[in-house]
């Protein structure tokens, strides 16, 4: 659905001003690859924050914890 939404925008952008949705439509696969690293620096900061978690919480779950 937000597939549509998108393409109906990107349509409208079109009818409206199309060397803007041209641009944006040259400009997108850019700004993905741009993007790339920081969504898998996210991703490996958010597996090191659970794996510490997970060290600190062993005593507890070893011991029978709730947690």
């Amino acid at each position: 659905m937000k597939v549509i939404g998108i393409f109906l925008l990107w349509c409208l952008l079109l009818a409206v001003c199309w060397p803007l949705a041209l641009l944006a439509l040259v400009l997108a696969p850019l700004v993905w690859l741009i993007a790339l690293p920081f969504r898998l620096l996210g991703m490996v900061v958010a597996a090191t924050f659970a794996f510490i978690k997970a060290l600190l919480f062993l005593p507890a779950r070893l011991l029978g914890g709730a947690t």
